[in-house]
């Protein structure tokens, strides 16, 4: 079912209603239709995600601008719907069961705006995005960023990185969420480190972010960006679904993906996932992969590599179990 703000014509698939009641399920629906969000019910985020994994999740919710994502945020607190927030699902490996709660996405949430060499913009606009326009504006800073998919909210979340590069080092200030107020907090504030920042460790929300760059012919910032993203099609399985980057580097001078292939498990298939035969630190998604079959592969590595390197790895993606058993 599809509920469309600004609109009486209401949409309606086979899915089924979730199991709360009627009344209930259409007080939440009109609810957040008021504050401004479209929704979906019971839509497979398997829809939603890179790796095309994930059940159903009883609200998808889709703010149109930000004043919408906090209320229906605030709502859904009120309310005791439990949440979680998706950008373009691009690092995520979803449990294929049902999902009880909502899913907010904040693809809408993209406006942008440039001052001098300062870049003000929404956490749901697309990494990829934001370089190009950067790029036009002749602002350098952000050419490593070029080609990672995703958003600028979950960039800033994860402290997103590639060729030396990290989004800690851009990041001027960053409006949050806490799930009651809005606020700015700045850069020496946010504790960027490897893969983490003060938004991970207290589940902040990133509403908008001003990002500080210097200036450069747009035609060098253009000619940077190019090289970054030949490198990725070059060594990354690009053309088969995926979340990335499965684990974090767990010191300075150890490549996981090397490490994974001379253990030979690069091309290690269960089910439809597989350690992708072109770059080992990712696992990849050749054809009706399960939840299941990327956990044991995740867990063979992660066993291997200890076993052998005496290292233990960590996810670098965010893996989501539904609730429901």
């Amino acid at each position: 079912m599809f509920f469309k703000q600004n609109t009486s014509q209401k949409i309606i698939s086979d899915a089924k209603i979730p199991k709360i009641g009627v009344m209930k399920v259409m007080k939440i629906f009109e609810k957040l239709l008021e504050l401004g969000a479209d929704v979906k019910v019971k839509e497979p985020l398997a829809n939603h995600t890179s790796m095309k994994l994930g059940g159903p999740v009883d609200y998808l919710v889709f703010p149109n601008d930000q004043e919408s994502f906090v209320e229906s945020l605030r709502f859904l607190n009120e309310y005791g719907i439990p949440w979680k927030i998706m950008g373009f699902g691009t690092n995520l490996i979803v449990e294929d069961r049902e999902h009880p709660g909502a899913v907010l996405k904040t693809e809408r949430l993209t406006s942008i705006r440039f001052e001098g060499s300062e870049v003000i913009a929404e956490c749901g606009i697309s990494l990829k995005r934001l370089c190009r326009l950067c790029a036009l504006e002749g602002l350098s800073g952000l050419e490593f960023a070029y080609g990672i998919p995703g958003s600028l909210g979950g960039a800033i979340y994860m402290n997103a990185g590639a060729y030396g590069g990290e989004m800690g080092e851009v990041v001027k200030e960053v409006l949050v969420f806490d799930g009651k107020e809005s606020r700015w907090i700045s850069r020496d504030e946010l504790s960027f480190g490897y893969r983490e920042s003060l938004l991970k460790k207290e589940k902040l929300i990133a509403l908008k972010a001003v990002l500080r760059l210097k200036r450069d012919d747009p035609q060098n910032v253009q000619s940077r960006m190019i090289d970054f993203l030949r490198r990725r099609i070059e060594k990354q399985p690009l053309d088969l679904p995926s979340a990335g980057s499965v684990f974090k580097r767990p010191r300075e001078g150890f490549y996981v993906g090397k490490a994974i292939e001379s253990l030979g498990l690069k091309g290690y298939r269960i089910g439809g996932a597989e350690i992708s035969r072109k770059h080992a630190g990712f696992i990849v998604n050749i054809g009706g992969a399960k939840f299941e079959d990327i956990l044991k592969l995740i867990d063979l590595v992660r066993r291997e590599v200890k076993r052998n390197y005496d290292v233990v790895l960590e996810t670098e993606v965010e893996i989501w179990r539904s609730s429901k058993r």
